[in-house]
């Protein structure tokens, strides 16, 4: 057994978050969108969990819950993660798109009086 890696991923998560179990500052919801910067920071010093998110968010902007369903890993390690690429200027949030931001019927009404001119 020896070499083996853990099977339930305990540990892991352990030393993927430097054993810290709750975000430095900065806190995310499920559904914030994290995007990186164009251009950002350098990557020297980052662990290779921290590049993944990176090269994940290369194309486009990504949910936290997305990225820890291709990540696999849980919110709570997610969290940390993201945090610390915060605080390094690696990523960015944006407020994700509520109901009451789609839909405004004002502006839908003058789209579709536009419409009916053509």
């Amino acid at each position: 057994m020896s070499g083996d890696r853990p099977r339930d991923g305990l540990v892991r998560s352990y030393v993927v978050t430097g054993g810290r179990s709750t975000p430095s500052r900065n806190h995310f919801d499920a559904i914030t969108l994290i995007t990186r910067p164009d251009p950002g920071p350098g990557r020297g010093g980052l662990s290779p969990e921290q590049r993944h998110v990176l090269d994940l968010l290369a194309s486009s902007a990504q949910s936290v819950a997305e990225l820890g369903a291709r990540l696999r890993l849980p919110l709570s390690v997610l969290r940390v993660l993201l945090a610390d690429l915060m605080s390094g200027g690696h990523i960015t949030t944006q407020r994700p798109i509520t109901r009451s931001d789609r839909l405004d019927r004002k502006l839908l009404e003058e789209v579709l009086a536009g419409l009916q001119r053509l």
